[in-house]
């Protein structure tokens, strides 16, 4: 099948019904069902690719957000082998531990009913307070080679010392941990290796450059890395951990060698004024990653000239006159980018997908469009609060109906790899 160029004109036409839009098959093999999804304490290139070929946001699925085994049904319906920001902490540290029984209860359900399905957990750019109701284990100490102490996180010890991002979530304390610092060392790898130990395969390690202020050489960056990886090969259950962030700058190489294994970011969505509501991706827009992800050699072993990655979907809260036109910055009219795309009617929903996989596909080999499956909704839609991709029924009254849609966009990619 031919590839086509989206134009403006394109989408505005599909937006208003008046063409239909045809989705590119991947051009990196020859047509086919069956796809590879073993990996073994390394993953090849094309096995990546085969899992970020079927990433879906699941943003907190594992702890307890909306009704767990539609959820399933669901995922397993679409063919979702990437579940991503599944285990979604952000900041709440006083109900860790809490939250972690019920994940470990709840993964091992997801890989009975299909164990080639990773599950991905978040280690964000945030810490509040709230951390020194966490204790610290004597095997954390052990692992980071420190004395073992009975005691708790320290929040201060956490924070940049010249007050650096202090309050810089909000007034509740949320503060940009300093990844120079042991004791944020020591709540990383807490972190992984409790994720590690409740069936966690990959961790998404948020917005890395605003952690990395005193790391400029990104030496303690690649230790961190390194312990969780370490500990992955020892633990995890297929001996690996893949690990990604967002990456403004293109990615975080040290000495030619990628420290992740997948870099993630925005679509950022450039809106337009016809039709009402109306969004397209466009190369070099805003901080968009697109011909952009930085190359070099994996910790697989591979070596690439631009690091495969997800476009994702984000959220980040709301403009001030949302449904608005022409605000500015990285909103798309007023919203963030799972709320515009929350507001958009159901059959545009639907053409949408389609039509930014394709762009992405088309633009840029190394992009793989992440969909939406569930996420939080800054800017709710007739009083939803979560986008739940899931066909409405009495288990998810709240669900979009987009499961269809997802599922004609995959089937589209038969490509095997």
């Amino acid at each position: 099948m031919a590839t086509h160029s989206w134009t403006r004109r394109d989408f505005s036409r599909l937006a208003l019904g008046l063409g239909t839009c045809t989705v590119v098959p991947s051009r990196l093999a020859p047509a086919a069902e069956t796809r590879d999804y073993r990996f073994d304490k390394t993953i090849s290139r094309p096995v990546l690719e085969n899992y970020l070929s079927r990433a879906i946001t699941v943003q907190d699925l594992f702890i307890g957000q909306g009704n767990f085994d539609d959820n399933l049904r669901m995922l397993t319906s679409v063919g979702a082998k990437f579940l991503g920001r599944s285990l979604c902490f952000w900041a709440d540290e006083s109900h860790l531990l809490e939250k972690l029984e019920k994940v470990r209860t709840l993964i091992p359900k997801v890989h009975a009913a299909d164990p080639e399905i990773v599950a991905q957990a978040c280690i964000f750019e945030i810490i509040t307070p709230q951390v020194e109701q966490v204790p610290i284990p004597a095997w954390a100490f052990e692992m980071m080679g420190m004395p073992v102490e009975t005691r708790n996180f320290r929040f201060a010890d956490m924070s940049f010392a010249d007050g650096r991002f202090r309050n810089h979530w909000g007034r509740g304390g949320g503060t940009v941990p300093d990844v120079s610092r042991p004791e944020t060392q020591l709540y990383f790898q807490f972190l992984a290796a409790s994720y590690i130990d409740a069936g966690v395969e990959a961790i998404h390690y948020g917005q890395v450059e605003l952690m990395n202020k005193n790391d400029r050489d990104l030496a303690h960056y690649a230790k961190v890395f390194e312990r969780a990886r370490a500990y992955a090969a020892k633990k995890a259950r297929r001996g690996m951990l893949l690990c990604d962030a967002h990456v403004p700058s293109g990615g975080v190489v040290r000495e030619g060698k990628l420290l992740l294994d997948f870099h993630s970011f925005p679509l950022r969505i450039k809106e337009i004024p016809d039709p009402p509501l109306g969004g397209i991706l466009e190369m070099g827009h805003s901080d968009g990653l697109y011909g952009r992800s930085k190359g070099g050699t994996t910790y697989s072993g591979w070596s690439c000239d631009h690091l495969p990655y997800l476009a994702e979907l984000d959220n980040f809260g709301r403009g001030r006159n949302p449904g608005q036109f022409g605000q500015g910055g990285i909103w798309s009219w007023g919203y963030d980018e799972i709320s515009w795309f929350a507001h958009l009617p159901a059959d545009r929903r639907s053409e949408w997908l389609k039509y930014a996989w394709s762009w992405t596909r088309e633009h840029d080999p190394a992009a793989f469009l992440q969909m939406p499956g569930g996420r939080v909704l800054h800017a709710p839609v007739d009083g939803k609060r979560w986008y739940y991709a899931n066909n409405p029924s009495p288990a998810v009254p709240d669900g979009f109906g987009d499961e269809a849609a997802i599922k004609a966009v995959w089937a589209t990619d038969t490509a095997a790899r």
